[in-house]
């Protein structure tokens, strides 16, 4: 416990000194640190935009690239923003942390989640961040090298997010995972005989591979027109809605 001192002015009153309070260290990439303490000194970098905790270890991406990243960014949200627009009750998440478990605090290029209420594992904290797993996470990757991949692919499958999405963007490659409860595992969706994959937690969330790849947005958003305009999403919307 840290006492006050206390100090004589030049009048003979005495002042208290509060004690000095270090502020934390700063996050540097490679740290290996527990999910409270790298809060901590997240907190403490409000000029840090973006950093995780992946397995207990620091992650401070570099610099976005427009091609590379911000662009099938910015079309992977219009996909998803539009499907939200037709499906009251669903969330939509841009870069949002989410706290996973003790070592793992991400921020997900986008997701998709349900409110308990509806079924869903993830809540919203005090402190307005996302805790558990959303139903569905989307990362861009530069590459299959990337942790996306790797150490990421692991710890969404171990904390139970239903569906992940990898878009690959050297590779022109999209791959669209699906969470198997009995085997513990992901197993990749495969596109039907059009390059369409379907949602399988999501009725209407259909997706045309080829067109996104291609920056095609009027035919991905017709697709998926289409998936908001069947039976099954209206199912859905209705149980939401009750």
């Amino acid at each position: 416990m840290t006492v006050e001192a206390p100090a004589r002015t030049i009048s003979g009153a005495v002042r208290i000194i509060p004690p000095y309070i270090a502020p934390p260290p700063p996050l540097e990439n490679g740290d290996r640190l527990t999910r409270n303490e790298f809060g901590r000194r997240y907190r403490a970098m409000p000029r840090v935009k973006k950093a995780e905790l992946i397995e207990g270890v620091v992650n401070m991406p570099s610099p976005v690239h427009q091609r590379q990243h911000s662009q099938p960014h910015s079309r992977i949200m219009t996909w998803l923003g539009v499907y939200c627009s037709a499906t009251l009750g669903v969330d939509l998440g841009d870069n949002a942390t989410v706290r996973l478990d003790a070592y793992n605090e991400v921020q997900p290029d986008a997701l998709l989640r349900l409110e308990p209420a509806a079924g869903g594992r993830s809540r919203i904290s005090p402190d307005d961040y996302i805790e558990g797993p959303p139903e569905l996470i989307v990362e861009v990757a530069a590459s299959s090298a990337s942790q996306d991949l790797h150490d990421k692919l692991r710890v969404y499958c171990r904390n139970g997010v239903q569906e992940y999405i990898v878009w690959q963007v050297y590779e022109r490659r999209l791959d669209w995972f699906a969470l198997d409860t009995e085997r513990g595992d992901y197993m990749p969706l495969v596109p039907d005989a059009d390059g369409v994959m379907r949602s399988r937690v999501f009725p209407g969330l259909h997706l045309s591979v080829q067109a996104m790849l291609d920056g095609d947005l009027a035919q991905v958003l017709v697709v998926l027109q289409r998936g908001c305009a069947s039976p099954e999403h209206a199912q859905f919307v209705s149980a939401l809605s009750a």
